[in-house]
């Protein structure tokens, strides 16, 4: 799930940990939380316009790192 504006996300109420990407506004990957478990918060990542949340294990499958750039396409 993609959420913008944001720049820090919690998963209170959640059942499971999720992977988290915060990305600025070029698409580089300014922090990841991989994964962030249930009943946490992420710190305020300055710069990031947009927080892509993950299933589980997915930041470390893509090998998506610190300084990648993604790129967001509509379906």
């Amino acid at each position: 799930m993609l959420i913008q504006p944001c720049n820090s996300v919690h998963s209170f109420f959640m059942r499971f940990p999720i992977d988290v990407l915060f990305i600025d506004s070029e698409g580089r990957v300014l922090k990841t939380y991989s994964p962030l478990r249930q009943w946490r918060s992420s710190t305020l990542v300055r710069r990031a316009k947009r927080a892509l949340e993950l299933p589980p294990g997915t930041i470390a499958a893509s090998d998506t790192r610190v300084g990648d750039v993604i790129a967001l396409e509509r379906s």
